[in-house]
């Protein structure tokens, strides 16, 4: 009967002794995210702007019922993304649409620690406008409007269909911002028939 009261009181001794250092359980991985390799073409449909696409995405007619003519999606089914293109023809209401833009981006305000504005222009296109960069935890990370001032005005938006959580969502955060800066760069104008 000593033999096991002697055993319970090595064990229990061996267990206090190795326990002086504090317990830390590791943090809570993310599984890793596989992105493909970039690779761009230009978007052919009858709209009156044009701009490069990745090889990855699709382009379909915005569904929702407020949509309006040449309002399409630009989805990125890998990485449960889409971008949204609204387009409106100017009618001396310029101010109003960029406003509207800003107002729009800046809802995120409130979730957003912080939002980073740049300035993009092309006079050789005729294509000017703003990028929001909206950090944190949002529902879309980037905005922007295009427009060439007198005739064409495009809003685009960058959302991703997933709870928002930076630490888990920055790298295709990161992945897709290419895109949409590659979308900027690279568009035109042109008549609609």
């Amino acid at each position: 009967m000593q033999l096991p009261i002697a055993i319970i009181l090595i064990v229990i001794t061996v267990s206090m002794i190795s326990c002086k250092h504090d317990y830390t359980p590791k943090p809570r991985g993310y599984f890793r995210i596989a992105f493909p390799q970039k690779a761009y073409h230009q978007m052919n449909k009858n709209l009156p702007y044009t701009f490069k696409i990745p090889n990855y995405s699709s382009v379909s007619k915005d569904s929702d019922y407020q949509a309006k003519r040449y309002w399409i999606n630009i989805d990125v089914p890998s990485n449960k993304a889409s971008i949204h293109i609204s387009y409106k023809a100017i009618h001396n209401n310029l101010a109003k649409y960029t406003e509207e833009s800003r107002m729009l981006a800046y809802k995120h305000a409130q979730k957003a620690s912080a939002i980073d504005e740049k300035i993009y222009v092309n006079r050789a296109k005729k294509v000017y406008g703003t990028l929001y960069n909206i950090k944190g935890n949002v529902a879309s990370p980037m905005q922007f409007y295009l427009t060439d001032s007198t005739r064409h005005f495009i809003r685009g938006a960058l959302y991703i269909r997933e709870i928002p959580n930076i630490d888990s969502l920055q790298p295709v955060i990161n992945f897709l911002e290419q895109d949409v800066l590659q979308l900027v760069e690279s568009t035109e104008w042109k008549d609609v028939k």
